[in-house]
């Protein structure tokens, strides 16, 4: 235990520490100190960076201030849904979005509610203020901190004698039955231990009148926003949640609040040390595009971000910032994809590796049926001859799905690159794209503008963020198909294709850099239908329409 010392850039009060479930979430990505320092929110970046938003990011807001409304203030769901002020901030598509999962939560709860009545259990009611959980210290102790807070989020329903707390934790599309066992237990916890307070934006929470009962069990539901599905996550008297938190939830806390080390990441795009840090690789420049306008909240962004955007920036906003689909059934081109993928990705994580043309080929792969299985074995098949662990000395350094984040300062965005596979060759740095097709793809000459990765993985190694022997670096792109294979080499230190990949980046970022509407704009040769949020856009839905009946949108 020891105390966090304040990061260069970062000020304000470390005394508080204050985590929530999602902390404890064990990705891989995650850098330690970083969350150690979100653990401690009152230390900020100083001076301060805008946190503005043109456009609201967080997907359930609208949907809580229309429940907020009519659990809290009275209103009808009518009533609160013809009342723009609840949607203030919102794209059009993201508001029908949440009249529609305020109505199907509201559903859902009074057909759970009445199913517990009639097994005679007590009723809920909506509290408003925040439980939080936590001590008060009279001194500073070995981590300096005087106050210890926790908190969780979802909303919040007690039963009239107070013995009973429930948190509703809502989802989008279908319920998520299958929250890891920490956050859920953190969760409970609070509710068992915690107390009414306030809870200012930048201040520490402040009890209120302590409740005038303390809850005997606690109960922990899931809610599909999609489909109203509901599940029980956790159903534990005060004791058991005690026991489960000891075992499952204390040592994971201690964990982030002392973390250290660095991880460039995911993480950084809302580290508040991030202007100071130099772990962090820095590229200014690198999407090309001017620093904002007006300053704005800081934002990450990928390739995979940028081609949505470029097919219209309301399916960008919707599907890749809001996280908005319906749900649809991915074709088997993409389950395909995504099952090769995976066997290619565990076989290269394996220790010590071996060439995956000595691993039997898969008797079945997830998500293919029996009729979908052979085109997936043949590309797997024809990857064997393109296999980059082939002749590879052990001593190099393999990384599959090796995520690559850099700081672009001009354009304020962390960029993240998903590699296939990042590994080392005699001194040099490589980057392996894996693509599956059905059919024979481009001329060489277009590759950077057909698969925009590889024009960033060039810009990448061209920077020298990976290091690396320039002459032994290089981009690779696999093209698998059932019929064959393909593999295809880029010199990013080729003035060409330096040049051609700088243009291709900018050309798909400067838009989406000075966008701050995320209009229902498609691009021409866009397919509406093709577009997972087209159900709440009726832009996307008219088009697509008009596109049926033949007649001009």
């Amino acid at each position: 235990m020891t105390v966090l010392g304040k990061p260069p850039g970062v000020d304000g009060d470390g005394a508080l520490i204050r985590i929530g479930p999602p902390l404890l979430r064990d990705e891989a990505d995650a850098c330690p100190e970083g969350r150690a320092l979100r653990a401690r929110p009152l230390l900020v970046q100083q001076p301060g960076r805008s946190l503005r938003k043109p456009v609201e990011d967080f997907v359930f807001k609208p949907v809580d201030r229309l429940l907020d409304a009519v659990e809290h203030e009275g209103r009808t769901f009518g009533e609160a849904s013809a009342n723009r002020w609840f949607i203030r901030g919102c794209s059009a598509a993201h508001a029908e979005w949440a009249l529609e999962a305020a109505r199907i939560f509201l559903a859902a709860r009074e057909r759970e509610q009445s199913a517990r009545i009639a097994s005679g259990h007590p009723a809920t009611h909506a509290v408003r203020p925040r439980w939080v959980g936590g001590r008060k210290l009279s001194t500073l102790d070995g981590r300096g901190v005087d106050q210890y807070e926790r908190t969780a989020w979802g909303r919040q329903y007690e039963s009239g004698d107070g013995t009973v707390r429930e948190l509703w934790i809502p989802s989008l599309g279908r319920v998520n039955a299958d929250r890891a066992l920490p956050e859920v237990v953190a969760a409970a916890h609070v509710l068992a231990s915690g107390v009414p307070a306030r809870t200012p934006y930048m201040q520490r929470s402040e009890p209120l009148t302590p409740p005038q009962s303390q809850p005997c069990r606690v109960r922990v539901l899931g809610v599909g926003l999609g489909d109203g599905s509901t599940a029980v996550l956790g159903d534990w008297d005060v004791e058991e949640t005690q026991r489960s938190f000891d075992l499952h939830v204390r040592g994971l806390m201690s964990k982030v609040t002392d973390g250290r080390g660095r991880r460039p990441g995911s993480d950084c795009v809302r580290c508040e040390a991030l202007a100071g840090c130099r772990t962090v690789p820095r590229t200014p420049g690198l999407l090309g595009v001017r620093t904002p306008a007006r300053p704005r909240k800081r934002r990450s962004v990928s390739v995979s971000d940028l081609r949505a955007y470029q097919d219209c920036p309301a399916r960008y906003h919707l599907t890749r910032v809001l996280k908005l689909r319906d749900g649809r059934t991915e074709s088997e081109a993409i389950r395909r994809g995504r099952a090769v993928d995976a066997w290619l990705n565990e076989c290269h994580g394996a220790r010590p590796w071996v060439p995956c043309r000595e691993i039997p080929l898969p008797d079945t792969l997830p998500g293919l049926d029996g009729t979908e299985l052979p085109a997936a074995r043949a590309m797997i098949r024809a990857h064997r001859g393109l296999c980059p662990l082939d002749g590879l000395p052990g001593t190099e350094r393999v990384e599959p799905q090796r995520r690559v984040a850099v700081y672009d300062e001009q354009a304020d965005a962390v960029v993240i690159a998903a590699c296939d596979v990042v590994y080392t060759d005699d001194g040099g740095v490589v980057i392996r794209e894996t693509k599956t097709a059905a059919h024979r793809f481009t001329e060489r000459r277009h590759l950077v503008e057909t698969f925009p990765q590889l024009a960033l993985a060039v810009l990448l190694l061209a920077s020298g963020v990976l290091g690396g022997d320039p002459r032994r670096s290089r981009v690779e792109l696999e093209v698998l198909r059932p019929d064959g294979s393909r593999l295809e080499e880029l010199d990013p230190f080729d003035g060409l294709t330096l040049d051609q990949s700088r243009q291709v980046v900018t050309d798909l970022a400067v838009g989406w850099a000075a966008d701050e509407t995320y209009a229902a704009e498609p691009a021409p040769d866009f397919d509406c239908s093709a577009c997972e949020a087209v159900r709440w856009c009726s832009v996307g839905r008219s088009r697509r329409d008009a596109d049926t009946t033949g007649e001009a949108p």
